[in-house]
């Protein structure tokens, strides 16, 4: 299993080790534990970017995924999943709203874009796919908690 994580801002402070063991275990848990994935941390104007060149929506959000394996040449290399792209601006905003520690915030925004590049969708499929899509992220985000990742 390879992670890649690239910390792009420095208003908030990320430990990088310890989010790939994050990422690791999320990978493992979903049963990709040979599995390659890419993770940019960066702020609002760099996600804000990425957003509007590549999705048409001008403003920041809180992740963004991209997966490796639709498209025409999606099966090249099925075990790239994909990239992952978090806004600690925004992870850190929602966290101080939703009165919990920023790191956790930033843990289940991982997850949330994981679980986008391996298939779970809450936004196109129905309701019974989002269902879905959120009794995994409270399943492995227990695992987690369980583990003392967050």
């Amino acid at each position: 299993m390879k992670v890649a994580i690239t910390n792009r801002q420095k208003r908030h402070p990320i430990g990088t080790r310890r989010l790939r063991k994050v990422a690791e275990t999320i990978l493992g848990a979903l049963g990709y534990p040979d599995s390659e994935l890419s993770v940019v941390i960066t702020g609002d104007l760099g996600i804000r970017r990425v957003n509007r060149d590549y999705l048409g929506k001008d403003r920041p959000t809180n992740v963004i995924s991209f997966a490796m394996g639709e498209g025409d040449f999606g099966d090249l290399n099925p075990d790239v999943l994909g990239d992952v792209i978090i806004s600690a601006d925004t992870a850190a905003r929602e966290a101080e709203e939703a009165g919990i520690a920023f790191w956790s915030r930033l843990c289940f925004l991982l997850l949330h874009g994981i679980l986008h590049i391996t298939g779970y969708d809450h936004e196109r499929s129905g309701e019974a796919e989002a269902r879905r899509m959120e009794a995994k992220e409270r399943e492995v985000f227990a695992l987690l908690e369980n583990g003392g990742l967050v």
